[in-house]
Order: structure tokens, then C-alpha cells, then sequence
């Protein structure tokens, strides 16, 4: 088994077992490797540990959990992913969300703030080398419904410093990005993460004037400051719009397309500052 087949093996095994009490040794014994060996690889390729992901994804299905099932006691909902008690589950879940399970009851554009991780998306292409591959295939459907609508993109800017400062810095970023994205969108655009700070905005119009209007509204919120241990870091996204090229949409070929646009409107801004 190489590298990837093992990271693959790996993000499986836990994605099927998030509501079951399962360690590191555990995911390494499914992998039939050690227990250094694949948390060595996990945290080089992801820059955290499986404890970490685990945590992350349990709370984000939690939350869509909620969001979906309104008539589910919040209780019973955390015995699902593993917490004992509403305290503990209250605790992690304001530590993730910054906000209490209650206050997601109703979230009728839910998105995941921490999507699962999956293997490459055209292995051997040096351009998305470095990008982390979300599972956005439940949004397929929906992606061939608006062939011809807009996207809006966002991109964190320096978000490898927000991390240097903290884990729970960066956490705060990504969360404040999004919302920023939903307040943005209309009642019936649909915001979702394809990367590791990497937004899309899927509108429902073929209407570029109506994706460009929420992008400047995005980008007016350009160095609004979040707020980590007292400190106030200000927040950029790099923003622009697009709309997939091509007769037939393929989700390889629609994720490299949704990453260029980001990646042209990161190389827009910074030409602009250079100017």
C-alpha cells in the first residue's frame, strides 16, 4: 500500500466510524500500519493530527445534524458522535462554532464548515499538488441543475500566518469567512468549502452582474478584524466570480476550474498591491 492508498484507507475508515470511540492505534491497526508511521504522514500531508480531524468532522456532522433534524434532542445528537453528556458536547461544540447547539436549530443554507477530506483529484498535476481535496460530490446534482450559473469565490489571505498564530486563530478565520459568504448570498445561493481556506459560492443566476454585486459585498468586509485571546487579526479573502467552461460537467474537471479561478483572483489582488 502506498502513501496515498494509506491516507485514502485512513479518511475512510474514520469517516465511516465518527460516531464510534475510535483512537489513532485504531485507524493504524485498520490501515495495518503503526501508529507513528500514519500519524506522521497525516499531519505532513494535513498539517494535523487524526485526533484533530476527528474532532472536526464529528462537530461539523453534529451541526448539519441539528440544522436538519429539528425535532432531535440535542442530547441525542451528541451520544451520535460520541459525547456523554450535554456539557461536554456543549463545550467542544462552542470551541468549534463559537456559538451554542441551539443557535444552529433552523439553519435552513447550512454548509459544512469542516468537509471531508479525500484522496487527489487528477493525480500528477503539479498545479493542484497542494491543495487540499474536500468531498463536495453530495452538491453534484445541484452543480448540473446551474451549469450556467455563476460561482463566487473566496480565498483567505496569508492564512498560513493566522495558523503560525494559532490553530483556533485560523479555526475563527474560516468560520468568519463563511459567514461573511452566507450573509452575502441570496435565499437561494448555496456556500460550501473546497479547500482548506478555499470558499464557493454557487448562485442561482446566469446573471454575472448579480455574482459580481456579491463579491463586492464580500470584499467590503475586506480587514474587518477577528478576534482571537485579545488580540484583533484582520481578515482579507482574495474574491472573484466564474462560471464552469466546458459541454458536460465533470467534477475533476469542475473542482480544478472552481481552484484557478481562486488562484487568478489571489494574482489580481496582489498585482493591484504591486502597482
Amino acid at each position: 500500500m502506498n502513501k496515498m492508498e494509506l491516507l485514502v484507507r485512513a479518511l475512510d475508515y474514520m469517516e465511516q466510524h465518527l460516531g464510534d470511540n475510535v483512537s489513532t492505534e485504531d485507524v493504524a491497526s485498520a490501515c495495518y500500519c503503526s501508529r507513528s508511521t500514519l500519524e506522521k504522514l497525516f499531519r505532513y500531508v494535513n498539517h494535523m493530527s487524526i485526533r484533530d480531524y476527528l474532532v472536526r468532522r464529528r462537530l461539523t456532522r453534529a451541526a448539519r445534524d441539528i440544522a436538519r433534524e429539528p425535532d432531535t434532542g440535542i442530547l441525542e445528537i451528541a451520544l451520535r458522535y460520541g459525547y456523554g453528556t450535554n456539557e461536554s458536547f456543549t463545550r467542544a461544540f462552542r470551541g468549534f462554532w463559537n456559538c451554542k447547539p441551539s443557535e444552529f436549530r433552523g439553519k435552513k443554507r447550512f454548509s459544512e464548515l469542516f468537509p471531508r477530506l479525500t484522496g487527489p483529484l487528477g493525480e500528477g498535476d503539479a498545479t493542484m499538488a497542494n491543495i487540499k481535496h474536500v468531498d463536495i460530490s453530495e452538491l453534484y446534482d445541484l452543480f448540473k441543475d446551474r451549469k450556467d450559473c455563476w460561482f463566487v469565490l473566496g480565498d483567505i489571505k496569508h492564512m498560513m500566518k493566522l495558523n503560525d498564530i494559532s490553530r483556533k486563530a485560523g479555526d475563527l478565520a474560516i468560520l468568519e469567512s463563511m459567514r461573511r459568504m452566507q450573509e452575502a448570498a441570496g435565499e437561494n445561493d448555496v456556500v460550501f468549502r473546497i479547500g482548506g481556506d478555499e470558499f464557493a459560492l454557487l448562485t442561482d443566476s446566469e446573471d454575472q452582474a448579480y455574482a459580481d454585486s456579491l463579491a463586492e459585498k464580500i470584499k467590503s468586509s475586506n480587514e474587518n478584524p477577528i478576534e482571537w485571546e485579545g488580540q484583533k487579526i484582520p481578515l482579507t479573502l482574495h474574491v472573484g466570480v466564474a462560471r464552469f467552461e466546458g459541454k458536460r460537467i465533470a467534477y475533476d474537471e469542475l473542482f480544478h476550474q472552481l481552484h484557478t479561478a481562486i488562484s487568478d483572483a489571489a494574482k489580481k489582488d496582489y498585482e493591484d498591491e504591486a502597482m
